[in-house]
């Protein structure tokens, strides 16, 4: 199942948003196109990853990249149809978590099977603005390399909005990876900026993550299709050193 895939110019380079005046249409279709959902087979996502280390593995293009969530129909009803979260359901000031690995989605909220969680969305947002995620994070946990001392940590807890958390990844049976995998928890004012300012599409994901559920249960591991996924590495080195990106 091919969701998409991106076109070249002129010249023969991939298209990227310089091929494109941003006050006509055609810049518009070329942000729906570029942004489509590129899967591959399941055994050829295997041998493009790390097996082990701390990555963030994610569908990229030039300016975007895709991470997902899950939520109730409610909340992913009102998501699709307006672009945006909103609604009576959803609420701001509670902590919501975004994931940029797509099998580690999947272990979370059991293949669209958990309770409030039958309904995967893949968003794209920008890479500025998941940079400024990024930089606005602190970590769930102490880390003494970090940090150096406790109160340094719950200083840095105070003064930040996001959670990151580096987790064991997982295989497509909920096995553990030595692959460590990121996600970051937001709420409040960087919630809103993440809502109004980053968004670019949402896509609901959810009939395609049943389908490969489906392939899962029946062994049919040769039709299984994901995602297609590489590194991500921001050029700020400081950044990427907090990190610990291996």
């Amino acid at each position: 199942m091919d969701l998409g895939n991106t076109g070249i110019n002129s010249v023969g380079q991939p298209l990227t948003s310089s091929d494109f005046d941003k006050t006509r249409p055609s810049f518009i279709f070329y942000k729906l196109f570029i942004m489509k959902i590129q899967t591959v087979n399941y055994q050829d996502y295997l041998q493009q990853i790390p097996k082990k280390g701390r990555h963030i593995l994610a569908q990229q293009t030039q300016n975007e990249i895709l991470v997902y969530q899950a939520f109730n129909p409610n909340i992913a009803r009102y998501a699709v149809e307006n672009q945006r979260f909103g609604g009576s359901h959803y609420s701001f000031n509670r902590m919501t978590w975004i994931k940029p690995n797509f099998l580690w989605m999947m272990y979370r909220c059991g293949w669209a099977s958990k309770h409030n969680q039958e309904c995967v969305l893949g968003i794209w947002i920008t890479k500025t603005g998941f940079e400024t995620i990024l930089k606005a994070a602190a970590y769930s946990s102490y880390q003494e390399d970090i940090y150096q001392t406790t109160d340094n940590w719950k200083t840095d807890l105070t003064n930040k909005a996001v959670r990151l958390q580096w987790d064991p990844d997982h295989d497509i049976y909920g096995n553990k990876e030595e692959r460590r995998a990121i996600q970051l928890g937001m709420k409040g004012r960087i919630l809103t900026q993440f809502n109004e300012e980053m968004i670019c599409k949402i896509v609901d994901m959810t009939s395609f993550v049943k389908t490969q559920k489906e392939r899962i249960d029946n062994r049919q591991l040769k039709q299984l299709k994901v995602p297609s996924e590489s590194i991500f590495k921001s050029k700020n080195d400081d950044l990427n050193m907090f990190l610990k990106l291996d």
